[in-house]
């Protein structure tokens, strides 16, 4: 009997990720697709996966893909609130909607879902102790499917606690880690979302140019494993072959190696039994997965976003505020409105800002509370834009 699906963000790379596994294997029925705004590919999944309902958040979309299939048997929504009046029981979900916008949903599929996969780090960084607390009430099991958190999750497993000194996070150093520092102000978007291993979103690409993906990434390693910070370090290994290694206090280490593909932790997670053989593409298969294991300590003057890791994990409500200005500075960047140095530059001045420490010590124990201390931290990210145009003039 066929397992049933849901997809969150079935659209963005990991969702996209998943369904060509799940075409591949049909061991699944896809039950709930949610996407945002992809017309076009949204109309591809409905017709090769058929899934019993879909939720579109964006309205203008929304009306257009329920227009198409006014006539089918199937449910097109606008709200995935509503959700639960037409499922009752999921035996897999895929948590992918990124930002913050896929914390209310992560938390949701608690309730009706048996097993969350979850590649949202911001929902885990900025409401980890909601969802933990609703999967235990409702005995959902929870994985994480990013490379790194899946391969710490993997590799612990095999070791006491209390017998591991050390874990290192691999960064592959983004498209820039051997440009000249002193052009890095001339850095334009086109050339930051070309990551030269992974193919990602724009804002995660632009993270990795930044290196703020690994400071998330800590963040959240801090939310779902049981280790201090000062256990952690992030190291240069720029091709993404291993993704995590942990020393032990026996004087070895062990690390756990795969190729830059998104399939291997997603399918991992979702099959008992994986033969990545299925899904390898020819260029991957090419990769002598012996060599290139070269790792480097993080340059702090090409990448200063190492710097806020400290102060993400100070106080109780620092990382939704830091993790919710980078949205903003980098949606702006993107924009060509700010420059690419300007990033890091501008989060530090948000970290500086009179209210911070007031806003970054409230309560993060309700959904609302998270959603006012991340509105101030944009509006202030996007007052500090605004004063530095006026200074600019």
């Amino acid at each position: 009997m066929k397992k049933s699906i849901a997809i969150l963000g079935s659209t963005g790379s990991i969702g996209k990720s998943t369904l060509q596994i799940v075409k591949k294997i049909k061991q699944f029925k896809v039950k709930l697709l949610v996407t945002n705004k992809n017309f076009i590919e949204i109309i591809n999944q409905i017709k090769i996966f058929k899934p019993s309902v879909v939720v579109v958040i964006n309205k203008n979309i929304y009306l257009k893909v329920k227009k198409k299939y006014k006539n089918k048997k199937f449910l097109v929504l606008n709200n995935i609130e509503d959700i639960e009046k037409y499922i009752k029981k999921i035996d897999i979900t895929v948590s992918a909607i990124p930002g913050i916008a896929g914390l209310e949903p992560t938390i949701l599929f608690t309730k009706i879902s048996k097993k969350i996969l979850i590649a949202n780090k911001e929902a885990i960084i900025c409401g980890w102790h909601l969802i933990k607390k609703n999967s235990i009430k409702y005995k959902s099991e929870l994985v994480p499917i990013d490379s790194e958190h899946f391969s710490i999750n993997a590799l612990i497993k095999n070791f006491p606690i209390d017998k591991i000194e050390k874990i290192f996070i691999t960064a592959s150093g983004g498209p820039f880690l051997k440009l000249d520092y002193n052009k890095f102000k001339n850095i334009k978007p086109k050339n930051a979302i070309k990551h030269p291993k992974w193919s990602m979103g724009k804002k995660i690409s632009v993270d990795s140019a930044t290196l703020m993906n690994k400071v998330l990434e800590v963040t959240e390693a801090l939310k779902l494993f049981p280790f201090s910070l000062k256990k952690y370090e992030i190291i240069i290994h720029p091709d993404s072959l291993i993704h995590a290694i942990i020393k032990i206090n026996n004087g070895t280490s062990i690390y756990l190696h795969h190729l830059p593909d998104m399939k291997i932790p997603i399918a991992n997670a979702l099959l008992e039994n994986f033969d990545y053989n299925t899904f390898c593409d020819q260029k991957n298969k090419k990769i002598n997965k012996l060599q290139n294991l070269n790792f480097t300590q993080v340059d702090k003057k090409r990448f200063p976003s190492v710097s806020l890791i400290p102060e993400m994990n100070r106080r109780k409500s620092s990382a939704i505020i830091i993790n919710a200005a980078n949205e903003i500075f980098v949606g702006e960047f993107l924009k060509n409105n700010i420059n690419f140095n300007d990033i890091v530059t501008y989060l530090k001045l948000v970290i500086r800002d009179k209210n911070y420490i007031k806003t970054s010590n409230f309560s993060n124990d309700s959904v609302k509370n998270i959603y006012t201390i991340d509105s101030w931290a944009r509006m202030t990210a996007l007052k500090i834009i605004e004063r530095k145009k006026i200074a600019n003039v």
